[in-house]
């Protein structure tokens, strides 16, 4: 998920490192609350930082820290001392720092004396905004050079710089404290046993108006937590007999909901970040998965996903962006300048996937029963999505997609693996482009059964037979150039030679939930799948062990990817093979519990046996959109549960674990109205099932099942 004009992961944030979200705006740390400049630290607001630094000091000392705990995804409190100047290990003061972030910061410093004596404390909060660029900040490489003014008044200074044609204003204010150039300041007596208590805020100001009163609060809750209180009371309340695992599936609630951020020109649709801290933005892929993989939690996000990504669906040929008429972004930002963005646009089209997604999630949201003139009316996208395919996906009419980038400062890989050496062959060496990916011609297939069974649906018999034709030729190709004998797995790509790139990886895991590999090959692809080289007892590995370029400590090259686990546990179950759906499931939600419930973008490939928990990756995303909806996703996969309102259908056949216990979600919702779900290992039952809707024992039919029941009705 690497932006889209460097091919690495993010820099690393350093050790103890604390990240709050709230929609499209985050916050990063250190573990004492301090941000520095010189760190990828700061407060961002629509990708620029509007505070780059904020530390706080008493008597010239900066906080020793003890522990930072995030209460909310956008709140956290920070408590530390103040180390004595005599050289003594305690210290009578202790600080706590109450941090919430939005449309800026707001903090609560609150020192504690515990000393027999009064305390003298000269208190300074030192503030620096420089107005960095978001991917500045994130590749240290700091390039404009803003003229700064400070102007303090009373109790708050007002930082303003300009660069070019651009100005950026940001306001700090620090209850009744000394304003100076540099720092707000406080020289105060605390008594004996008692304590002193401030609050701070900066808030940035936007065309001469600062955002409407970001913090203010409605008795003790604040407009983040009447936000996420709205989003709690929407969505399913899970209980668990695990209670781990309860906590993981709450985790993944309230991530996704922190991750939830506007379209500016259309407020009333809610999409899906990618991802904190460096991808709170939109994405193509990311975005798309995870409001798919979120669907039994609040099916609106992916609608309103769809929707926004149809609006910015490409229409002309630039190579700078590389949009194409069609096609589907990859990234778009808030805030960037143009003079930091490709082209001076605020959109990058480099993904060869996020196009055929757009027609699968469509696909899956027809199903959740929003009115037939709100899916009609993004019909028309996808067709033009299947025209991308067509005309620019398949430039060489070989039947596969592929990509190359279109400029040299785009991104090399445009799969999901999107870093620069994401694609190898089995030796470890890196292939030509063009790149035909092994999952893409998945997605493809996938993409043409969905809006094939959507014009089926719709009464438009000819579409329906040509788009089924269409994918059973490239399943037919796809089965015979991809597979190779002689190891027993799905080659990862095709390269420029149309050779085929050897590397065993789990990208092939991936097409078993798109239901493109025959089924005398499912067996093999499994096993190897779930081998020592494969599996390391946490997840699947991207790549396995044994190849060329595998490296445990990589970001695509032998790292365990949560999301994609998923998306193999949902191809497993497709199969059938539940033993090894429920193996790589509670792997993952155990690995869950070394990190406060909270499974992270990524983490090492390490073998389970060497390490007595997960190695964490050091720059993965935290909270991170499709591995916050993973463990939402992993549960739905066991419980083969899925919802088809048009066809009157509830489908539930669970697989749990017996060590999940009993699970028991109330308010799911259906589409047609919410219900109550009870499971436990192989048995269900549904309560409050609105009218119209049936409850089946089973799994809901794929798209092929549907389209051949649908000749079959037409036989008869």
């Amino acid at each position: 998920m690497a932006g889209w004009n460097n091919d690495t992961a993010a820099g690393p944030l350093g050790a103890g490192t604390v990240t709050l979200v709230e929609g499209s705006s985050f916050s990063i740390s250190q573990a004492n609350g301090d941000i520095l400049p010189e760190l990828p630290h700061g407060v961002f607001h629509q990708d620029t930082r509007i505070v780059s630094r904020w530390t706080l000091t008493i008597n010239n000392q900066a906080i020793e820290p003890l522990v930072a705990e995030t209460t909310e995804p956008y709140r956290a409190v920070f408590s530390g001392r103040v180390p004595r100047p005599d050289g003594y290990a305690d210290s009578p003061l202790l600080v706590e720092r109450q941090r919430e972030v939005g449309a800026g910061i707001l903090e609560q410093v609150t020192i504690h004396n515990y000393s027999l004596e009064p305390v003298t404390c000269v208190i300074r909060l030192e503030v620096g905004a420089d107005f960095a660029d978001l991917f500045e900040v994130k590749e240290a490489r700091i390039q404009r050079q803003w003229d700064e003014t400070r102007q303090p008044h009373g109790d708050s200074l007002t930082i303003k710089s300009v660069w070019q044609d651009l100005s950026k204003t940001v306001i700090i204010t620090a209850q009744g404290a000394h304003a100076g150039p540099d720092a707000l300041t406080y020289d105060v007596l605390i008594p004996a046993k008692e304590q002193w208590s401030r609050r701070f805020h900066a808030v940035p100001v936007a065309d001469g108006e600062s955002p409407a009163a970001p913090f203010a609060h409605q008795g003790e809750a604040s407009p983040h937590d009447v936000r996420q209180r709205e989003w709690v009371e929407k969505i399913p309340v899970v209980q668990m007999g695990s209670r781990s695992i309860e906590r993981t599936l709450r985790r993944s609630y309230e991530d996704l909901g922190a991750l939830r951020i506007e379209d500016p020109e259309h407020p009333e649709r809610v999409v899906v970040a990618a991802g904190a801290p460096w991808f709170m933005t939109l994405f193509g892929r990311d975005s798309l998965w995870a409001s798919e993989m979120a669907l039994p939690v609040d099916p609106s996000l992916a609608l309103g996903t769809l929707q926004t990504l149809a609006e910015r669906q490409g229409t002309v040929v630039d190579p700078i962006s590389e949009e194409e008429p069609g096609k589907i972004l990859h990234e778009v930002r808030l805030g960037v300048s143009s003079g930091l963005s490709l082209g001076g646009k605020s959109a990058y089209y480099g993904s060869v996937d996020a196009t055929p997604l757009f027609v699968n999630v469509l696909g899956a949201v027809s199903r959740w029963g929003f009115a037939k003139e709100t899916i009609a009316a993004l019909l028309p996208h996808a067709d033009r999505a299947l025209e991308w395919i067509r005309d620019y996906g398949d430039k060489d009419g070989d039947g596969f997609v592929e990509y190359a980038r279109l400029n040299d400062q785009g991104l090399l890989n445009q799969g999901w693996k999107d870093s620069w050496d994401g694609v190898t062959f089995a030796d470890g060496r890196i292939p030509e482009a063009p790149i035909a990916l092994c999952e893409v011609q998945a997605y493809v297939y996938s993409a043409y059964m969905s809006r094939a069974w959507m014009a089926y649906d719709a009464g438009d018999r000819g579409l329906a037979t040509d788009l089924e034709e269409r994918a059973a030729r490239l399943k037919q190709r796809f089965n015979e150039q991809f597979w190779l004998p002689d190891k027993g797995y799905f080659a990862l790509a095709l390269d420029r030679d149309k050779h085929a790139v050897d590397a065993c990886t789990s990208n092939m895991g991936q097409c078993l939930w798109y239901g493109i590999v025959d089924d005398d090959k499912v067996p093999t692809v499994v096993e190897r799948l779930m081998s020592p080289e494969m599996f390391s007892g946490w997840g699947v590995r991207t790549l396995a062990s044994d190849m060329g370029a595998y490296n445990p400590a990589s970001y695509h090259n032998g790292s365990v990817w949560p999301h994609d686990n998923a998306v193999i546990v949902a191809g497993l179950m497709r199969y059938g093979f539940v033993h090894e759906a429920q193996r790589i499931a509670t792997a993952l939600l155990e690995a869950a519990d070394y990190s406060d419930g909270r499974l992270p973008e990524l983490f090492c490939g390490f073998d389970r046996r060497k390490y007595l928990q997960p190695v964490p990756y050091p720059t993965a995303c935290s909270p991170q959109a499709w591995a916050s909806t993973t463990p939402i996703f992993l549960m739905t996969s066991l419980l083969r549960y899925d919802v088809y309102v048009s066809l009157g259908g509830l489908w539930l056949d669970p697989v749990l674990p017996d060590s999940f216990g009993e699970l028991h979600i109330s308010n799911a919702p259906t589409g047609a109205g919410p219900v109550t779900i009870d499971a436990v290992v192989t048995n269900a039952s549904v309560r409050g099932l609105p009218e119209g809707l049936v409850f089946h024992r089973g799994s809901r039919p794929w798209m092929t099942e549907l389209m051949e029941q649908s000749h079959l009705d037409q036989e008869k």
